[in-house]
C-alpha cells in the first residue's frame, strides 16, 4: 500500500497491533513519547502549552492509548501537562513515567536510586499526574551508587502497596533485566535502539524470550540514519512516506514486543508518525534494512 506523507486522517485502527504488559494491560504498540512537551534541552515549560494540550489530545483522538514520559522531563513539566490536559483519563489510557534521574539548570541528567528518593518521587509523579496508581513506572536508570537490587525493591514494594501496577526498567543489561525478574514482574524495557543503533539486540531478545515489552527510545534515529538512508528513502519513496516512516514501520515489524514512543511537540509530525504504523514492508526491503 501507499500513503501521504502526513497521513492526516489514519489512525491506530488495527486493534490486533497490541501488546500486553505483563499479560494483563493491554495497548497498542505504537505510543507517545512525552519529552518534547517540554522546553530548550528538555528544561522548562514549552514554549507554546496550548499546542502541547493540543499534541495530547489528538494524540488520543488518533487512537494512541499508550503515553510515556518522565518526571525529569521538565522537570514535572511533561507530567503536569499531562495530568491538566488529560486526567481524568480515559480508560484504556496507559501513562507510564520514570523516575531515578535528577536534573540540573545544566541539564545534566544524574542518577538517583537511593530507595527514598524513589518513593518520594512516586509520590510526586502519582500528584502531577492525578493519579492513585501509576499505570507504569520505569526505574530511569541505574545508579552506580545505589546497589541496583535495592532500587528494583523499592519498585516492588510500592507495587505491593498499589502505587504502581506495572514495573519497567530503562538503560539496562540482560543481566540487569535478570536480576530485576528475580525480585519483580518486570513488564518493560526503555533502551536506546533503532534501525541505525542495535547495540542492545540482545537486551531486545531476551524481552522477546521473556515476553517483556521493548520499548525504544530514540526510536527514530533523528540525525543518526546516514548508513542505513540510502535504503531507507528508496523504500520511502516506494510508499510514498518519509525515511522516519520507514523507521517506525521497520520498528514494528523487527520484533513482535517492540512498541516504539516517538516524540514530537507537533500535531503534524504526530499524524505522520501514527501513519506509519500503517506502513507494511516486505520481505525484500526487512532484508534491505538489516
Amino acid at each position: 500500500m501507499t500513503l501521504a506523507v502526513v497521513g492526516g486522517s489514519m489512525g491506530l485502527t488495527n486493534r490486533s497491533d497490541t501488546f500486553d504488559l505483563d499479560g494483563e494491560t493491554t495497548v497498542h504498540r505504537l505510543g507517545y513519547g512525552a519529552m518534547r512537551i517540554t522546553g530548550e534541552d528538555i528544561i522548562g515549560r514549552p514554549d507554546d502549552e496550548d499546542e502541547a494540550r493540543r499534541v495530547l489530545h489528538q494524540a488520543l483522538s488518533l487512537g494512541i492509548d499508550f503515553i510515556d514520559t518522565a518526571d525529569s522531563y521538565g522537570p514535572g513539566v511533561s507530567e503536569r501537562l499531562i495530568g491538566e490536559a488529560l486526567a481524568p483519563y480515559p480508560d484504556e489510557l496507559v501513562v507510564a513515567t520514570k523516575g531515578g534521574l535528577l536534573r540540573n539548570t545544566d541539564g545534566d541528567w544524574l542518577p538517583q536510586g537511593d530507595p527514598d528518593y524513589l518513593r518520594n518521587a512516586v509520590l510526586a509523579s502519582r500528584d502531577r499526574l492525578g493519579v492513585d496508581t501509576i499505570d507504569l513506572y520505569q526505574y530511569h536508570r541505574p545508579d552506580p551508587d545505589t546497589p541496583f537490587e535495592d532500587s528494583v525493591h523499592a519498585l516492588a514494594e510500592m507495587k505491593d502497596e498499589g502505587l504502581i501496577r506495572h514495573v519497567g526498567l530503562s538503560n539496562v543489561s540482560v543481566e540487569q533485566l535478570e536480576t530485576a525478574r528475580d525480585i519483580v514482574d518486570v513488564a518493560t524495557v526503555q533502551n536506546q535502539y533503532n534501525v541505525a543503533d542495535r547495540e542492545d539486540e540482545d537486551v531486545l531478545q531476551a524481552c522477546e524470550e521473556y515476553d517483556v515489552g521493548f520499548i525504544p527510545w530514540f526510536p527514530l534515529g533523528a540525525g543518526e540514519l546516514d548508513e542505513k538512508a540510502d535504503a531507507l528513502d528508496a523504500i520511502a519513496e516506494a510508499h510514498d512516506a518519509t525515511r522516519y516512516q520507514i523507521a517506525l514501520a521497520w520498528l514494528l515489524q523487527h520484533s513482535p514486543v517492540t512498541l516504539p514512543i516517538p516524540g514530537t511537540s507537533s500535531v503534524t509530525h504526530l499524524k505522520e508518525n501514527v501513519a506509519a504504523s500503517e506502513i507494511e514492508l516486505s520481505d525484500d526491503e526487512l532484508a534491505r534494512l538489516r
